[in-house]
């Protein structure tokens, strides 16, 4: 009796497996259509019991259990957000959660995603609709991100765009093309000084000033070809922050070209540079190298003629500028762009990757946790490693296959009722067997 009993247990170990698998089956189909959903896979093991008489048998059962495919990816679906981001190889995309950047963000929790939704919040921080918040290497303001550890998470910072909304790009160097007249150093001229206003960017994204004046050395006979030239700063009362002469040539084949630039004796400023023509001043703590020109480079400060001539002059750095848009490429790079045309590094993302996807623990919203059964972490640079690419203006798809998970669901239901039938027919047989008292 204790083996016909034995069926019954099997066969009750056969429904609870098969509801299993219905139960994932069900997950599976109705999450067809979640971005980033890994479909869940069931699997039997049987279960074996060694009978204590000599040829007796007795039913062990089954026992299912159920893995998420993390390592599995779904296709990839372009959409119209620049930071609707993918990843179209094996890493995952660090993430923590809102609620544990409000508070305080000491000790944030790692979470990771294969693909999000991510927009600016009110503070401009970028999380997607369920409150995970994208994680990233903020840059210096070169754009560089140094050497960050990349078995931690102590460096990784929430990606917050307002950071750098308004940028402004402060003037670091100037180059003159300007031509001075070669008559006003010869004995006789007036002597009188050209001047020449220079604009640039301070820290601050403003428009501001420097004065440089070119004086002709007059001598009493013949040309002295050397001109006096001072930098002020009309903005502190014509403050001088560089004196220097300069001397030109007059002679075949570098005639009109510099020969030499001397710093004025006990004058601020830099020193000049023959090596690369430049000579750096400093005004209220901002440093701005101007370009002379090298001794004998033709295209640079000259000596021609009777006329003064402000050919060009260069600069870089810009006014404040406003956040328009940002994107992140292969690489990880989050690029900033600003209605002047600059695009700037502001962050990366670098991409996680575990020994055993699989292995990881599955939380809400398709986030996942490390765990001891996927291994320890480690922070790679995207397009570097086995990590793969990060991909923008995409979503990964969801993992499921529904003919796939319809096909299993018939499977699924013939095994359940086949389980059924057996109870049914046991209890039959016990039925038979109480009858033989009558």
């Amino acid at each position: 009796m204790s083996t016909l009993y034995s069926s019954f247990n099997a066969s009750i170990s056969g429904l609870n497996a098969n509801a299993t698998r219905l139960s994932a089956i069900s997950d599976n189909i109705a999450n067809t259509g979640t971005a980033g959903y890994k479909r869940l896979n069931t699997s039997f093991h049987s279960m074996v019991l060694t009978g204590t008489g000599q040829g007796a048998y007795t039913a062990g059962g089954v026992r299912a259990e159920t893995t998420r495919m993390i390592g599995e990816r779904g296709a990839l679906t372009t959409t119209n957000n620049a930071t609707d981001l993918a990843v179209n190889g094996r890493g995952f995309l660090p993430v923590t959660s809102q609620a544990a950047l409000r508070g305080g963000g000491a000790n944030m929790p790692l979470m990771l995603m294969t693909t999000g939704s991510f927009r600016p919040d009110s503070q401009g921080i970028l999380r997607n609709e369920t409150g995970m918040v994208l994680l990233g290497w903020q840059t210096d303001s070169d754009g560089s991100i140094g050497t960050p550890p990349r078995d931690s998470i102590g460096t990784l910072q929430p990606i917050q765009l307002n950071r750098d909304r308004f940028l402004p790009e402060p003037t670091t160097e100037m180059r003159l093309r300007v031509n001075l007249p070669a008559t006003e150093t010869r004995a006789g001229s007036d002597g009188a000084a050209r001047t020449l206003s220079l604009e640039y960017y301070n820290p601050t994204g403003t428009t501001e000033r420097l004065e440089i004046s070119f004086t002709p050395e007059v001598p009493a006979t013949g040309a002295s070809n050397s001109w006096a030239v001072q930098i002020t700063d009309p903005a502190d009362g014509d403050a001088v922050l560089g004196a220097y002469d300069v001397v030109f040539s007059d002679s075949m084949p570098d005639a009109g070209q510099v020969v030499s630039v001397t710093q004025a004796p006990g004058a601020p400023g830099g020193a000049y540079d023959p090596d690369t023509g430049i000579l750096r001043v400093e005004v209220d703590g901002q440093e701005i190298d101007i370009s002379l020109g090298r001794p004998g480079e033709p295209d640079a400060l000259s000596q021609m003629g009777s006329r003064f001539e402000p050919v060009a002059v260069e600069r870089d750095g810009a006014p404040t500028q406003s956040l328009v848009g940002v994107e992140v490429d292969a690489n990880g790079y989050v690029q900033a762009t600003y209605d002047s045309g600059l695009i700037r590094t502001i962050a990366r993302v670098p991409l996680v990757d575990v020994p055993n996807p699989n292995g990881l623990e599955a939380l809400d919203n398709q986030a996942y946790r490390v765990s001891s059964t996927s291994g320890p972490m480690f922070l790679w640079d995207a397009g570097d490693g086995p990590t793969g690419q990060v991909v923008g203006y995409a979503l990964e798809g969801s993992g499921t296959d529904v003919a796939a998970e319809l096909t299993g669901m018939i499977q699924t239901q013939r095994a359940y009722s086949s389980n059924a039938k057996v109870i049914q027919t046991v209890d039959e047989m016990l039925q038979e067997t109480t009858n033989l008292k009558r």
